[in-house]
């Protein structure tokens, strides 16, 4: 695994989400609790920036169309989305958020 560092954890707002370029890709980074996730910030359904959206119960909301995604395995878990985008390993460590886009959660290739 290749993990870069992302942000600090303090640039998450809890219950919400920041766009980040992690090597090649842009990442929602989702802060779920005291949790955090690394989602793909693409929606399968409108190609928009899922960053922008609303996180509530470990999932987070398209803004455009209402499609909802699973921050733990990318699937859609509402409409219009049908197809699922990719899901990033990621690691805390001190003060910061290190992600592995070379790697996926879920085996979706990002887009």
């Amino acid at each position: 695994m290749s993990f870069e560092r992302a942000c600090a954890v303090s640039d998450v707002p809890t219950d919400e989400a920041l766009g980040v370029t992690v090597g090649e890709y842009d990442v929602a980074l989702a802060r779920d609790g005291d949790e955090f996730f690394a989602i793909q910030d693409l929606c399968s359904h409108a190609a928009v920036a899922l960053s922008e959206g609303e996180v509530a119960d470990c999932t987070v909301e398209c803004w455009l169309h209402g499609s909802r995604f699973d921050l733990r395995t990318g699937k859609p878990t509402g409409l219009p989305a049908t197809e699922p985008v990719a899901t990033f390993p990621v690691e805390v460590k001190g003060d910061d958020i290190y992600v592995d886009t070379t790697t996926t959660l879920n085996g979706v290739t990002p887009s």
